[in-house]
């Protein structure tokens, strides 16, 4: 009896932690939903005045910074490769490659929910390009394209 390889549609905080070897302060992401292979997904961050960052970026002003929404961009896409079974196994190091097109419309700051929507631009090897959208309820704040490469780590 043939069993279908299962499907990973969703990943929660312990599966990000399983994937990437990113922690606290510096993972960007909370959950992913909505993941279709390595094709799309939606990263999720919730943002808390808390976070080591608004120490300084600004203590009178907090704002999210810029960097760190396309750092979630790519630690997203990250879970969508190595989720997907494309990479050949778990135990994967991402690297990141490359940012292109960066733009950033709108302010974040705590209390606010990001939410990374990712699509797959291409893939050579061991090699992903991913086009991404940083959201705040439905309005887009950051937008650009990452690409990373996934070695075994």
């Amino acid at each position: 009896m043939n069993e279908a390889p299962s499907v990973v549609e969703a990943a929660d905080i312990i599966k990000i932690l399983e994937v990437l070897p990113h922690r606290f302060p510096f993972l960007m992401i909370d959950r992913v939903h909505s993941m279709r292979s390595d094709e799309f997904g939606i990263g999720v961050k919730n943002v808390t005045a808390n976070e080591p960052q608004f120490l300084g970026h600004f203590p009178d002003n907090p704002i999210f910074p810029g960097v760190l929404m396309i750092e979630g961009m790519a630690q997203t896409a990250g879970v969508l490769c190595i989720c997907s079974g494309a990479t050949g196994g778990p135990s994967k190091s991402v690297f990141f490659m490359t940012i292109d097109k960066a733009k950033f419309r709108k302010q974040v700051r705590p209390g606010d929910t990001l939410e990374y929507h990712m699509t797959k631009k291409a893939r050579r090897r061991n090699i992903w390009w991913y086009t991404g959208e940083a959201r705040v309820q439905g309005d887009i704040v950051a937008e650009a394209e990452v690409g990373a490469m996934i070695v075994n780590g």
